[in-house]
């Protein structure tokens, strides 16, 4: 289960070095390393990475406390748990691109997809 755990977090970060990307060739990295009070108005792809950091941010409190509880709690099945660990970092690691590049239907079919292997990691607690 750690291994999910820390290939969580790795996703997590890919998330929040991306958005970063995309500001810095448009502010420059004098800008960038300054105080920015204000940024820029974000552009479409820009927007979009922000959104999809957010967005794993909200879900990452989530995974991570069920995966804690499936190795603490002596009577979680701890391989159905890492079976939903390894959905919802599969499907985030799909879902990134497909938020980049705007996919409707799939992007949130692929959501579906990791929502359901917390589920997954929830009904192993039981």
């Amino acid at each position: 289960m750690v291994i999910w755990m820390l290939a969580a977090i790795a996703v997590y970060y890919a998330g929040v070095f991306l958005p970063p990307m995309f500001l810095l060739p448009k502010i420059g990295v004098a800008a960038y390393a300054g105080h920015r009070d204000q940024d820029p108005a974000p552009g479409l792809i820009h927007g979009r990475a922000l959104r999809a950091q957010r967005n794993m941010a909200e879900n990452l409190p989530v995974f991570l406390g069920l995966a804690l509880l499936s190795i603490v709690l002596p009577e979680a099945d701890i391989s159905l748990a890492i079976s939903g660990a390894a959905v919802f970092v599969l499907a985030r690691l799909v879902y990134l691109p497909l938020y980049l590049m705007a996919v409707p239907y799939l992007r949130s079919l692929v959501y579906g997809v990791g929502l359901t292997g917390q589920i997954v990691m929830a009904l192993a607690l039981l």
